[in-house]
C-alpha cells in the first residue's frame, strides 16, 4: 500500500481510505465486517466514518470489527451535524462536541481516535470555543489530530488563525468533494492546504458512482444504484456529467484498467492529497479500489484527463 504524508504531521496515511458511510445500510453487517477486514489486510490504513453515518450503525460495527486489529487503523471520525432534534444536538460548539466524541469512543470500541474532525462549518460558534475543545480532547489523549470537513478556504484559514492566536491545537487535514468531475478546491482550498501543510483527505474521489461508467446516456441507472436509492443523487445524471464518464471510460480502456481505477489514480497523484476515501459496499468493489494502485497514468493521458475535466474547476 502507499502511504502519502497526513499534511505537515509526521504520520502518513494509505493513499486509498475506507470510506464507510455506507456499513450498516447498503453494506449489510456481515458484508461490511468483510470488506474492513480486507481493507486492512491490504494495507488500508485510514479508515472514515462519522457520528451520523447510518444512524451510528457505521461506528459501531467498525467498533466491533477492529477488535484485536485496532493498531492496523487510524480511525478517523467527525461530528457536528445533526444527530437530534434537540437544540444541542448540532454544531462545533464544546458542549456537542464533547458529548459526540463519548458516543463515538464508546461505539468504536477505542479510548482514543486518531484523526477527529469537524463535519461542516458552524457560523453560531466562535473558532476559538471549537478550537479550545479540540485542544482539550488532545491533551486528553482521547484524540491525537483534529481536521475539518466540507470547510471552503476562508473557514479554514479562520480556524487556523484561532489556533495560532491562541496556541490550540490546530486543524492539520481538511476533508473535501474532489474528484475529475468536481475540481472546484483547485482554485483556493488546494493553493491554501499547499501554503499551509494541511493534508487534502478527498471524499466523493468516483462522483458518488458517476465515474464508475456504470451510468450511461439514454439508459436507466442500474438496480440499486445510488441514482435508484437515492433519487436526489440522479439530478446529477446530466449531460455534462455523462459525456466526462464517457471519455473517462474510454482513456481507462487505452489503459487497460477501470474508470475507477484511473479516476483514483488521477486523485492521489494530486498536489496536496493525502488519500482518496473510496467506499465499497462488497469485497469485489474494495478489490476494484486498490487496483488504482498499480495504474501508472502517462503524460499525455494526465494531460488529456486534465483538458477533459477542466470545466470542472
Amino acid at each position: 500500500m502507499e502511504l502519502l504524508p497526513l499534511g505537515r504531521t509526521g504520520i502518513k496515511v494509505s493513499a486509498i481510505g475506507l470510506g464507510t458511510n455506507s456499513f450498516g445500510g447498503r453494506a449489510d453487517h456481515d458484508t461490511a465486517i468483510a470488506v474492513l477486514h480486507r481493507a486492512l489486510d491490504a494495507g488500508i490504513t485510514l479508515i472514515d466514518t462519522a457520528n451520523i453515518y447510518t444512524a451510528t450503525a457505521s461506528e459501531t460495527i467498525i467498533g466491533e470489527g477492529l477488535r484485536g486489529r485496532r493498531h492496523q487503523a487510524l480511525v478517523a471520525t467527525k461530528a457536528g451535524l445533526k444527530t437530534g432534534e434537540g437544540p444541542y444536538d448540532a454544531g462545533s460548539s464544546r458542549l456537542h462536541l464533547m458529548r459526540e466524541l463519548e458516543g463515538s469512543l464508546r461505539r468504536l470500541q477505542t479510548d482514543y481516535l486518531d484523526l477527529y474532525q469537524i463535519h461542516t462549518w458552524d457560523p453560531e460558534t466562535p473558532p476559538e470555543e471549537t478550537a479550545r475543545a479540540l485542544d482539550d480532547m488532545v491533551r486528553a489523549g482521547k484524540v491525537r489530530y483534529v481536521g475539518a470537513s466540507n470547510y471552503a478556504a476562508w473557514q479554514l484559514c479562520k480556524a487556523l488563525w484561532a489556533s495560532d492566536r491562541r496556541g490550540f491545537v490546530r486543524f492539520e487535514s481538511v476533508q473535501p468533494s474532489y474528484s475529475l468531475a468536481d475540481r472546484a478546491v483547485e482554485r483556493e482550498l488546494v493553493p491554501f492546504c499547499l501554503d499551509q501543510g494541511i493534508g487534502l483527505i478527498a471524499f466523493f474521489p468516483l462522483a458518488g458512482g458517476i465515474l464508475t461508467g456504470k451510468y450511461r446516456r439514454g439508459q436507466e441507472p442500474p438496480k440499486g444504484s445510488r441514482a435508484v436509492t437515492q433519487p436526489h443523487f440522479a439530478r446529477r445524471l446530466n449531460e455534462q456529467n455523462l459525456r466526462l464518464a464517457e471519455d473517462v471510460t474510454a482513456l481507462a480502456g487505452e489503459l487497460h484498467c477501470t474508470p475507477s481505477q484511473l479516476s483514483l489514480a488521477w486523485l492521489i497523484r494530486q498536489p496536496a492529497v493525502a488519500s482518496a476515501i473510496a467506499g465499497a459496499t462488497s469485497v469485489a468493489q474494495l478489490e476494484e479500489n486498490l487496483g488504482a494502485l498499480e495504474v501508472k497514468i502517462p503524460d499525455e493521458v494526465f494531460t488529456r484527463l486534465d483538458e477533459i475535466s477542466r470545466q470542472f474547476i
